[in-house]
C-alpha cells in the first residue's frame, strides 16, 4: 500500500501544504514533529526537517524507517542559477549532487565521494507523472540539475563557479541529502523546488520577500501530483 512522505525544509514550506487536510494526527519524535493524516484512503506523513543536509537525512530516514514511508516528495524553495530561470518559476530535479563536498586534494572531482554518487537521479516514473500533471493543468516546470550545500549563497562569483562545475540549475541545501536516503533505501523520490531567488539578483533580500508565495506554488503543484498519485 502507498505511503506518502511529503517533507520541506522549513515551517513555511509545508504550512500550504497542511492547509489542504482535517484531522491531521501529530507526532513527536526525534526532536521533531510529524503530521499523519488519511487523505481519500492514502496515507500520508508530512514534517519539516529543519535547513541543511544533516537534518534533512535524519528526517528522511525516520518518515522511511519508523513511519513506513514507501515514496518521498519534497517541496521547497530554491536559489536560481540558470539564466532561464525566473522567481516563482517550478523546477524538478533530473539529478542532484553535493556541490560543497571537497575531496580534491586527493585528485576527485568536486562532490565526489568514494564508494558514492557524484549525481543521484531522480525516480523516472515520479517525473512522468509530475511532468503529465503539469500537461494536463498547463503548469510551466523545468528539469534540471540541483546542486545542494550546507551554506545560503549569496556570492556571485559562487554561483558562477557552481553552475560551471556541476551544470546546475538551481541550488538548495537539503535535496541531495534525501535524495542520498532514497536511493540507498530504494524509495522513489521526487524533488520540487520553486525559484525564490536568482543568480543577478541580492539573494538575501529576494529569499525573505518570496519565501512565501514560491512555497505556496509549490506546494499547490505537489498537491496536484499527489492526487495523480492516487488515481494510479
Amino acid at each position: 500500500m502507498i505511503k506518502i512522505a511529503i517533507l520541506g525544509a522549513m515551517k513555511e514550506e509545508i504550512e500550504p501544504l497542511l492547509s489542504f487536510f482535517d484531522n491531521i494526527k501529530q507526532t513527536s519524535f526525534g526532536n521533531n514533529t510529524y503530521y499523519e493524516v488519511n487523505y481519500k484512503g492514502i496515507s500520508i506523513v508530512i514534517a519539516y526537517s529543519k535547513i541543511g543536509k544533516v537534518f534533512s537525512t535524519l528526517t528522511a530516514s525516520i518518515m522511511i524507517q519508523k513511519f513506513k514511508c514507501n515514496k518521498l516528495l519534497f517541496s521547497g524553495v530554491a536559489g536560481g542559477l540558470n539564466p532561464n530561470l525566473k522567481i516563482g518559476d517550478l523546477i524538478l530535479a533530473t539529478s542532484l549532487c553535493q556541490h560543497d563536498i571537497d575531496i580534491t586534494a586527493f585528485g576527485h572531482d568536486y562532490g565526489y565521494v568514494p564508494e558514492g554518487k557524484k549525481f543521484i537521479n531522480s525516480d523516472k516514473s515520479l517525473l512522468k507523472i509530475a511532468n503529465k500533471v503539469s500537461i494536463n493543468n498547463n503548469i510551466k516546470i523545468f528539469e534540471g540539475i540541483i546542486a545542494t550545500g550546507d551554506q545560503f549563497i549569496n556570492s556571485n562569483e559562487k554561483k558562477e563557479f557552481i553552475y560551471n562545475t556541476f551544470k546546475a540549475d538551481a541550488i538548495e541545501m537539503e535535496g541531495a541529502s534525501v535524495a542520498l536516503v532514497c536511493d540507498s533505501l530504494n524509495i522513489p523520490f521526487l524533488i520540487l523546488r520553486s525559484i525564490s531567488d536568482t543568480a543577478n539578483m541580492d539573494a538575501s533580500f529576494d529569499f525573505d520577500s518570496f519565501l512565501i508565495n514560491s512555497a505556496n506554488k509549490s506546494a499547490l503543484y505537489l498537491m496536484k501530483i499527489v492526487e495523480e498519485l492516487i488515481k494510479n
